[in-house]
């Protein structure tokens, strides 16, 4: 085992991110698993290290600018773990496809398609798109938080743009811009400020002008608000929608998978989750899981997993009150 201070060193050099000093304590501490003659914890450890170092995770440092506009997530989710329409997936995986064999295009003077748009409700996979790119090619995964990026300062907006780009460009990875009406609106409309319309200038000379390695995907609620000169600076424009029936009931099953049931899922009526996005039936799963625990209960029952769902519509519909 890790002698405490080396336990205690680790963890201040991850809060105090500092990338070199953690590594060298994790060579440390495998050097020192080595000397107990645990050779294969070691060998793990120092393989840990050595793929970490050939693609380092690029920490904003608290003090940059940039530390309130940009968060790196760890890209949990994978192309077969999600439910989404097959022809959805067969776009996701031409993404894929196109980045692993990036070099055979640029031979015929083609580029991978790495600048995209991803629209539909909310809960319908879009994010979760971004984090399966990042996680099958292995790259990191940043999210802009577009909310923080307009400001009432004339000029700073567009400043904190050009930073942000520049960062995507010197730090390879798949960057998440969500919410993306907040400065992708379209120009045109009555309510908008001189601000905004500059902001959004800004950003598309900055999306046509970026060569750099890394993916840019924005992600829309309402597409129908975002300017028409967008869509031609993305290399493609993903639809998501509201799960069907058979897409709904596949997310339950593997939400529930693991829980024994007293009735057969696949009978559950349509009625019973329609409406509901993907998030929201795998929320009323985790409902329905913890209702059972809770209660003692060794099965989920239909009558929970109803409960569950209906509780789920009464608190996102919108038109509940009418």
């Amino acid at each position: 085992m890790a002698t405490a201070e080396q336990i205690k060193a680790l963890i201040k050099s991850h809060y105090d991110l500092d990338a070199e000093r953690f590594s060298t304590i994790a060579l440390q501490m495998a050097a020192y698993e080595a000397q107990k003659g645990h050779k294969s914890l070691a060998y793990e450890l120092k393989s840990i290290v050595n793929k970490g170092k050939k693609s380092p995770l690029k920490v904003i440092n608290r003090s940059d600018a940039l530390s309130d506009l940009i968060l790196w997530r760890e890209p949990e989710d994978r192309l077969s773990s999600i439910i989404l329409p097959d022809d959805l997936k067969v776009r996701i995986e031409r993404i894929l496809r196109e980045f692993y064999q990036r070099n055979k295009l640029n031979k015929y003077g083609l580029s991978h398609r790495r600048k995209i748009l991803l629209s539909g409700p909310p809960g319908t996979g879009k994010t979760m798109t971004a984090s399966v790119i990042a996680g099958e090619l292995d790259l990191n995964y940043y999210v802009i938080l577009t909310d923080k990026i307009v400001t009432k300062y004339m000029g700073e907006t567009a400043a904190k743009l050009r930073q942000i780009f520049d960062f995507i460009s010197k730090n390879a990875g798949v960057y998440l811009f969500d919410e993306f009406d907040a400065i992708g609106a379209e120009r045109g409309r009555d309510n908008e400020v001189g601000e905004m319309r500059r902001v959004l200038n800004s950003f598309l000379q900055f999306i046509e002008n970026d060569k750099s390695n890394s993916f840019i995907i924005a992600a829309t609620n309402n597409i129908d608000s975002l300017d028409q000169a967008l869509f031609r600076r993305f290399d493609d424009v993903l639809f998501y929608e509201l799960p069907n029936k058979n897409q709904g009931l596949r997310l339950m099953e593997n939400k529930l998978s693991s829980f024994q049931k007293t009735f057969d899922l696949s009978k559950l009526p349509f009625k019973e989750f329609i409406g509901l996005s993907y998030s929201e039936i795998a929320q009323a799963c985790d409902d329905a899981v913890k209702e059972t625990v809770l209660s003692d209960k060794k099965k989920i029952t239909r009558q929970i997993l109803i409960s569950m769902l209906q509780n789920r519509k009464k608190i996102y519909r919108t038109d509940k009150h009418k």
